[in-house]
């Protein structure tokens, strides 16, 4: 369920300029939250069950269960339990401006995608066709843009699936989006990064660089390294290659991490901060 708010808690949905009906949704009481919990609790339960008795036949269980970056405890519960605004929007303010093909209720994400571009200027979000059997058709169009300067902090939001983040504009504003690569825009916003630009470099950590993109990169287009000092003392080298954009992937890229001394780490080496 998501709601579009302004400060009062307001549903704006109407005011919305240029949006089309999107569906509309009906507040849960703390009694049927309780109910559903209640139910969600017995079926894991059985399910634990029935695990520990395959698992003592001698089943085996050891598929692996993968990572998972969501979290059960919401980080506001305001605006995650309570109320799970996805804009919050005074009138006149950014977040009003967004363009509706991010909302799910409203967008076939089926026959179409949108994407978020970060640039070392602005925030631009394109949307394009979606064809399932083709993704390398590119027919992006700017849905909507907004100089770096106008975002005041973006911050991720674990609650539930660990895909989402909050986009904060300097006019107090806010939007909730979310991303199954969320990590490729936190990265390169501050506080959490430093870019870096390759002439501050040490020689031997520009030596690194130059091998790095001899041998991984065979692209004729490929962009120019870009380089963030993470907080952990080191660096992060990615370069995005253009020919190779996919419909709904987006960008890809090759990257690699280095100490201060320039010396290549094995992901072994890596601090969580570093991913």
């Amino acid at each position: 369920m998501r709601w579009f708010r302004d400060t009062e808690r307001n549903d704006i949905q109407s005011e919305l300029r240029n949006w089309p009906e999107g569906p509309l949704y009906t507040a849960r009481s703390g009694g049927d939250t309780l109910a559903r919990n209640a139910a969600k609790g017995g079926i894991l339960a059985l399910g634990g069950i029935i695990m520990a008795a395959l698992s003592s036949a001698g089943g085996n269980l050891s598929g692996g269960s993968g990572s998972d970056s969501g979290s059960d405890t919401p980080h506001d519960p305001a605006d995650e339990v309570a109320d799970f605004p996805v804009m919050w929007a005074a009138s006149g303010t950014i977040a009003r401006s967004l363009p509706w093909q991010l909302d799910p209720g409203r967008s076939d994400t089926k026959r179409y995608q949108t994407h978020a571009i970060l640039t070392d200027r602005r925030l631009v979000i394109v949307g394009l066709p979606f064809y399932k059997k083709d993704l390398e058709i590119i027919e992006d169009e700017v849905l909507w843009q907004i100089p770096r300067s106008a975002i005041s902090g973006i911050e991720p939001r674990d609650f539930k699936d660990g895909d989402d983040f909050k986009v904060t504009f300097t006019d107090g504003s806010w939007c909730r989006l979310s991303s199954f690569r969320r990590q490729r825009i936190l990265r390169f916003m501050p506080p959490s990064v430093e870019l870096t630009p390759l002439e501050s470099l040490t020689s031997a950590q520009q030596r690194t660089v130059a091998a790095f993109v001899a041998s991984k990169v065979q692209a004729p287009d490929a962009a120019s390294p870009s380089v963030t000092r993470r907080p952990s003392g080191h660096f992060r080298v990615e370069i995005l290659l253009p020919s190779r954009f996919s419909s709904f992937f987006g960008a890809p890229d090759v990257s690699m991490v280095m100490d201060s001394d320039g010396r290549q780490l094995e992901i072994t080496e890596y601090h969580s901060e570093d991913f």
